[in-house]
């Protein structure tokens, strides 16, 4: 995969298969994207991904379909068909396959464990959520995917050396550059081989040609969020979002939606003291 027009279609193929996961597999369309005979882009792919083009589409429905359990009160056979099950029998036979439960069991567990924790929360004293609802625009970036556990901070970095270095290169930072993540996964509900973390920059001005390598451009588009304040280093971020999560239901009441969780990054760990870092982090809302 060094030859570029290649990596190209490549990444075209995955982004079709992001955004269209909720459809049948069109073999002419992947053909056409790829450039490669169906049966052997699937060859690829699969020594890529470790799961063919077939179950890649088919864990992204369960996986969509576990966080609107998890997040959503929308009924069961409303989320099926909203991850692109026509049959509610087909869908929770394999969402039993993946998760081992029903739906059904899996939306209630997550009820017993939110009511837990707000009772927890509710029998101690603790400061009100404080929170901004906020619109981003519209804005271009250059990204670059990092799999695996998002806890995983070493890896994380490495990948972000990656995305400077080439940016540095590319004459891309200034002073003005604003630096960003975006959570693609739940790292509950994927496996961690799966869990996929955007580190990315936004861009003062088009590029004057495509990326090179595994490196990515697209288009952000503008997007409601209810916005949050981290203070501390990316490690302990984790508890930010349990406390965020645990009390979202009284606390902020707002609808979800199913786009990436940004964080932006408001100093340098290398010349700020880890107790001043302070990470916005911005949830998608309707």
């Amino acid at each position: 995969m060094k030859n570029e027009t290649q990596l190209e279609r490549y990444k075209k193929l995955l982004e079709y298969l992001d955004k269209q996961f909720k459809e049948e597999v069109n073999i002419e369309k992947v053909e056409a994207i790829s450039h490669y005979s169906y049966r052997n882009i699937n060859r690829i792919f699969e020594a890529l991904h470790h799961e063919t083009i077939g179950k890649y589409v088919k864990r992204i429905r369960l996986e969509k379909a576990a966080e609107f359990l998890k997040f959503s009160d929308s009924t069961i056979s409303d989320i099926a068909f909203e991850v692109g099950f026509s049959d509610v029998a087909a869908f929770s036979k394999a969402f039993k396959n993946k998760f081992n439960c029903a739906p059904s069991v899996f939306r209630n567990s997550n009820d017993v464990m939110r009511n837990i924790t707000r009772q927890t929360f509710s029998e101690i004293e603790r400061e009100k959520l404080v929170f901004e609802i906020e619109t981003l625009p519209q804005f271009e970036v250059l990204y670059l995917e990092h799999r695996g556990n998002y806890e995983n901070i070493k890896a994380v970095k490495e990948t972000w050396k990656m995305l400077i270095n080439y940016a540095s290169i590319k004459q891309l930072l200034t002073d003005d550059t604003i630096f960003y993540g975006e959570i693609l996964d739940d790292n509950e509900i994927s496996e961690t081989i799966n869990c996929r973390y955007n580190v990315a920059i936004i861009l003062n001005k088009s590029l004057a040609s495509p990326p090179e390598g595994l490196f990515k451009i697209k288009t952000h588009q503008s997007q409601k969020y209810a916005k949050f304040v981290h203070k501390g280093t990316h490690e302990y971020s984790a508890d930010t979002y349990h406390n965020i999560y645990s009390q979202w239901m009284v606390d902020v009441n707002l609808e979800l939606t199913d786009l990436p969780t940004l964080e932006f990054f408001l100093n340098d760990e290398e010349d700020t003291p880890e107790e001043e870092l302070l990470t916005e982090i911005y949830i998608p809302v309707k």
